[in-house]
């Protein structure tokens, strides 16, 4: 009989062909898809080019994304996706998702059901670890590591330990996914998980819908981690029912599976909570982050732009006029995202109260470009990272919220909650 596994050790297992996996053992997985975008597919074209091969492993199983500079910022910007669309049309690459047609990666895959339960997800991006939320193995690796894997079909990985979060108690008026994921890094640090996969369970995970989870598992990475996930249950069945383009694979933690640390936290009086510079780790609840001026507001991100997080946006700035001293940026996760918003009145919405609507992009989120910062100017931002200089000049200052925040920050000018607005 194999030995009690984790759903991490299974699906790892599974890709290995193997009956069992224990962390700490070095397999060669066969990944279900490998994810490239505008910064690291152009370095893993050169890379799987140093191989020898002449052909990507199989070409539908390789998605290549612009995201980051959608559209293209600049001459080298737009040198880099050209690159991308060269290789997909040589190799015939049927994942190459376009400007139109796309957005950032990590709302894209699952949304469009590219990315199901039960698979194992390599990609060139940090932020690969989201996929998790659907119950998938997930994790960012380089450029290096992915241009080889194009060439060969597989990965070598070592099975990681699992830390165990048990979430229960009631959450509290404004209280999201990004609330218990920031709370987590805030007690655990940002390498309190690191190359750990970070399960994410108890009552409170099991009532948080899929864009939720899907958040979650983002940040894993900013704990340190190798993953995040979430395992299925009725919520994902439901989620994938006529969304999954293959059939997935529903598994579990086997009861008596043994974690290198077991987390378990009543959220029950939890507030909403605010991530100060310069690192995700540096929490405090919102009533200690209430009158912070800022000059920027961020609605976006791989993190928090799906549909769900516009509605909740549009929710609290209906009505509602951004202050002068302010602006706000809103950038959808997807075009499908973009479309659905639009036709919901979401975008209308935002123009109204004097926010600026743009495309499907990660934007200013890594500092890159459609709302750069300056020296000394303050966001308040829905993405991942607020890192010295992550989202322009080392001196300027990133906080990290949840929509709810996001929006009431935009119509004040100042970090607050909804409850707070006349």
């Amino acid at each position: 009989m194999p030995r009690p596994m984790t759903i991490t050790e299974k699906i790892l297992a599974r890709a290995a062909g193997l009956t069992e996996a224990a962390p700490g053992q070095f397999i060669n997985a066969r990944p279900d898809l490998l994810v490239g975008n505008d910064i690291t597919a152009p370095l893993a074209i050169d890379a799987f080019r140093a191989t020898g091969a002449e052909r990507v492993f199989d070409p539908e199983r390789l998605a290549l994304v612009p995201s980051h500079w959608a559209p293209p910022k600049d001459v080298l910007s737009a040198g880099l996706v050209k690159k991308m669309r060269e290789f997909s049309r040589e190799q015939g690459v049927t994942l190459f998702l376009e400007l139109g047609r796309a957005g950032i990666e990590h709302v894209i895959l699952p949304e469009e059901g590219l990315v199901v339960p039960g698979d194992v997800v390599i990609g060139a991006d940090s932020h690969t670890c989201t996929y998790g939320g659907v119950g998938a193995f997930s994790t960012g690796v380089g450029s290096t590591d992915l241009g080889c894997a194009m060439a060969v079909g597989e990965i070598w990985l070592r099975v990681p330990d699992t830390l165990k979060f048990v979430y229960r108690g009631t959450r509290g008026k404004y209280v999201v996914g990004k609330d218990l994921i920031l709370h987590t890094i805030g007690r655990i640090g940002c390498d309190g998980a690191r190359y750990q996969a970070m399960e994410f369970t108890g009552d409170v995970i099991g009532s948080l819908p899929m864009h939720e989870r899907l958040t979650m598992c983002n940040m894993a990475i900013e704990a340190g981690g190798k993953s995040g996930i979430v395992p299925p249950d009725d919520m994902t069945r439901a989620y994938e029912e006529g969304r999954a383009k293959r059939p997935p694979v529903y598994l579990e933690s086997d009861p008596d599976a043994e974690y290198a640390r077991v987390y378990e936290w009543d959220i029950t009086g939890m507030e909403p909570v605010v991530s100060f510079p310069f690192l995700p780790s540096n929490t405090k609840p919102l009533s200690e982050a209430k009158g912070t001026e800022v000059d920027q507001v961020f609605i976006g991100s791989c993190t928090n732009a799906r549909l769900e997080d516009l509605r909740i946006a549009a929710e609290v700035m209906r009505g509602r006029r951004v202050p002068a001293q302010c602006r706000v940026i809103v950038l959808p996760g997807s075009d499908r995202v973009w479309r659905e918003a639009d036709a919901e009145g979401l975008l209308g919405v935002f123009a109204e109260a004097g926010a600026l609507v743009g495309p499907a992009s990660c934007g200013p989120c890594l500092g890159g470009h459609l709302g750069v910062l300056e020296a000394g100017e303050r966001c308040a931002t829905t993405s991942n990272r607020n890192f010295r200089g992550r989202m322009g000049h080392r001196d300027s200052l990133a906080y990290l919220m949840n929509p709810y925040l996001a929006a009431a920050t935009a119509v004040t000018g100042r970090i607050c909650g909804p409850d707070d607005l006349d």
